[in-house]
């Protein structure tokens, strides 16, 4: 039988070539790469947006009316959160990177084991097991941590 991963080095995988992978497989050279891609292009995502608040603060223009002006205010406010989630995001984004050039990317920090290719796909920045984090969301609830 004829296996559906690509062979090809210099492709990436599909995310239904790299979900029909072996767990044997579980981040080898090839799902790595693709992992690394996607990091890779979310950095991006996240700079562009970043440049195109600067310019959109830049070119703010004067609203002599007290409504008009307070919702340029509000917009400019909620586009700044924004901003600062997508910077705590990058700060993840880059440490997974390097992970991914540690070797330790897709394992678990607290357990060792596997993070899985689904949470992964889901949060490429995850560095805890589905497993691992609901035990910490736990202790977080229970003792305010």
């Amino acid at each position: 039988m004829a296996s559906n991963v690509s062979t090809n080095p210099d492709q990436l995988l599909t995310v239904d070539e790299l979900l029909a992978m072996p767990e044997s497989d579980y981040m080898n050279a090839a799902q790595l790469a693709f992992f690394e891609n996607r990091l890779r292009e979310l950095e991006q995502e996240i700079l562009a947006n970043a440049g195109a608040t600067t310019e959109n603060l830049r070119e703010t223009q004067f609203a002599p009316d007290p409504a008009d002006r307070a919702t340029i205010e509000e917009e400019h406010a909620l586009e700044l959160r924004t901003r600062d989630r997508e910077r705590k995001l990058l700060k993840k984004v880059q440490q997974s990177l390097a992970l991914i050039e540690s070797g330790e990317y897709g394992w678990c920090e607290e357990t060792g084991e596997p993070i899985g290719l689904k949470r992964l796909l889901a949060r490429p920045t995850a560095t805890l097991s589905l497993e691992a984090q609901e035990r910490r969301e736990k202790r977080q609830k229970l003792y305010g941590d």
